[in-house]
């Protein structure tokens, strides 16, 4: 039986999964590796604080990714279709791996922050 998102290494756990999908994808791999050049020792911890701080109220990440992605749109405009397989594999991801409340919370701040960095990167 699945359990809800607990604590930080059920973070570490689903943005590892995330993530390997993602970098791996047909449709938006490449905006990773070919144009965002993604340092992964870098990005996932910084990941893992940006969801932690999301889901439990950390405090723990200091950064602007609204500006971070509108840098990566001017390099390889994205669209509706790139965002929405980002959340299509999130869901995805999170759905293979935990069941409940925090789950359901992850997936929902994960959408409207998606609709939201798409409505700033692509404007």
């Amino acid at each position: 039986m699945k359990k809800d998102i607990q604590n930080r290494a059920d973070i570490i756990k689903l943005v590892d999964t995330f993530y390997n999908k993602t970098k791996n994808d047909p449709l938006i791999g490449h905006i990773f590796t070919n144009v965002a050049h993604v340092n992964w020792e870098l990005h996932l911890p910084r990941m893992y604080d940006f969801w932690e701080n999301i889901l439990f109220s950390t405090a723990n990440f200091d950064g602007n990714p609204m500006k971070t992605h509108k840098e990566l749109n001017q390099k390889a405009p994205m669209n509706f279709t790139h965002f929405n397989r980002w959340n299509t594999l999130f869901n995805e991801t999170v759905d293979a791996l935990f069941k409940g409340e925090k789950a359901e919370e992850i997936k929902n701040r994960a959408m409207n922050i998606s609709k939201a960095m798409m409505d700033k990167a692509l404007s």
